[in-house]
């Protein structure tokens, strides 16, 4: 699945590749504060790896919190079963 992953990754790259060498006309790029001038191949490539990295963040994010919860989760299930063990083996004495 991992090699899927890095297939259809490179073949984005090289679509992105593709676009931005046939689009070699200037244009202008309104932003919040200012505008420019930018080739669209550029802005394409910029705008891609921006995306790229804001996805890449954003799963990065989610990736680490669901892992850590779960090595929090192991090592609760691990402490309750050895608790639970030594109950079965020492029983609780009743007065």
């Amino acid at each position: 699945m991992r090699i899927i992953g890095i297939v259809i990754l490179i073949f984005s790259f090289l679509v992105a590749l593709a676009l931005g060498a046939q689009n070699q006309g200037i244009v202008n790029f309104n932003y919040l504060l200012a505008q420019g001038e930018f080739k669209l191949s550029m802005l394409l490539g910029i705008i891609f790896g921006l995306g790229f990295l804001l996805g890449w963040v954003a799963c990065g994010t989610l990736y680490l919190k669901a892992r850590f919860s779960a090595n929090s989760l192991k090592k609760k299930v691990n402490r309750q079963q050895k608790e639970l063990d030594q109950l079965r083996v020492d029983p609780v004495k009743e007065h």
